[in-house]
């Protein structure tokens, strides 16, 4: 686990037993963070647990150094075919802007799959620092997220990075909201 502060909370890369141990702490930060109901932290349980098996997977948190409580959370791993989100997001692509720009995005990228912070902790670069500790040293050309349409602090945040849509306005499975898958290219340079 190597630490690095971050304003008012310590950034520490987790391994997958880190964070299995800490599983229902993050769980229900991420509720929180989207305002979900209670019950989602039991049904994103077994996926959260699924994807730290995948390649490339890699966990950043931001903890509180005065009683190491979870105050942000981020992570991802490489995405390929198969995987739900990657064949959800080639469909809208492909169905959008055609298979070739379908196959430049989707090849070589690194999915940012989580990225949470504390509402009682955001507005001070929690989770700025999070992302770019987490995408450090990523050995994909790529990054791609999605997330939910409309104005938050997370959008400005992508923008700030430098993220660009790839699709907007995109309904996944499961899910009645519009959602915006971002990318931009990686490495991410320093702050």
């Amino acid at each position: 686990m190597t630490a690095v502060p971050s304003h008012r909370s310590q950034l520490v890369e987790l391994s997958a037993d880190a964070l299995r141990s800490r599983l229902y702490e993050a769980l229900g930060l991420y509720v929180t963070a989207m305002g979900y109901p209670k019950g989602t932290a039991e049904q994103r349980a077994p996926m959260w647990l699924a994807h730290m098996l995948r390649e490339g997977w890699r966990c950043v948190a931001a903890l509180d150094p005065v009683d190491d409580q979870l105050t942000g959370i981020c992570y991802g791993y490489q995405g390929a075919p198969g995987q739900w989100w990657h064949e959800q997001v080639r469909r809208g692509v492909t169905e959008l802007a055609g298979p070739s720009v379908a196959d430049e995005w989707m090849r070589d990228y690194f999915e940012l799959t989580e990225l949470h912070v504390r509402p009682d902790s955001q507005g001070r670069g929690t989770g700025e620092h999070l992302l770019r500790m987490l995408l450090s040293g990523v050995p994909n050309g790529r990054v791609l997220l999605s997330t939910p349409e409309g104005k938050t602090r997370a959008w400005s945040l992508y923008r700030r990075m430098g993220f660009v849509d790839v699709l907007r306005n995109y309904r996944f499975a499961g899910d009645p909201r519009p959602f915006a898958v971002l990318g931009r290219f990686l490495p991410i340079t320093p702050s």
